[in-house]
């Protein structure tokens, strides 16, 4: 029987996902958590083989967050992320957390319990949309934007200024400054809006 904890900050969502999973014969849920701080209680004593964890987890720590806390564990358990988002930064975020398979929610059913299983028995699992994206990224010839520009991709698209940027990453401004720099030269851009348009079109952060 393969032990499942699920993480998702909806309960309806958590509630259908009980129901669908409990009607496979080798898959129980022994355990539900709608945050972070939770999921660490739950899993810690009911140890499951596998934690579905939804990356957009309101308040509070993300699900990459929560999946690299998780794997941080004397008895980690395996991660199969199960979001709506498919975006470059998402899709890094949660493999360098150490997610072993990144599923979307439109999955058919069948698609999901085969997932569970593989990640259970210790396979990486991946939505084609999502090994597409990393192929394509791999594959490119242009150059490649490191975690890091991404990262501070995602903190453009939010508005924050070069100031407020450095104090989240702790690094300084001129450092910030730099990675911009490199993020403008790799994009084909030379204006912070101009880089978050590119990036939202080229689907490296959500719109």
């Amino acid at each position: 029987m393969i032990r499942i904890v699920l993480v998702d900050d909806h309960p309806v969502v958590r509630a259908g996902m009980r129901a669908l999973v409990e009607g496979q014969d080798d898959l129980t849920v022994v355990g539900e958590a709608p945050d972070g701080a939770t999921a660490e209680k739950v899993v810690t004593s009911t140890h499951p083989d596998v934690v579905l964890m939804d990356l957009n987890l309101g308040e509070g720590p993300g699900g990459a967050e929560v999946t690299s806390r998780l794997r941080a564990l004397a008895e980690p358990p395996r991660v199969l992320v199960l979001t709506t988002y498919d975006t470059e930064s998402d899709i890094l975020r949660a493999i360098d957390a150490g997610a072993a398979g990144y599923l979307l929610k439109d999955a058919p059913a069948d698609d999901l319990f085969r997932a569970i299983r593989g990640t259970a028995r210790g396979e990486t699992i991946l939505a084609p949309a999502v090994a597409a994206t990393l192929v394509r990224r791999a594959a490119s010839p242009e150059p490649m934007l490191t975690e890091r520009e991404v990262e501070i991709l995602g903190l453009l698209a939010n508005g924050l200024t070069n100031k407020e940027m450095a104090r989240q990453l702790f690094v300084s401004e001129a450092t910030v400054k730099s990675h911009l720099s490199h993020i403008y030269q790799k994009l084909g851009v030379d204006t912070r809006a101009g880089a978050v348009a590119r990036a939202i079109e080229q689907r490296i952060i959500r719109s």
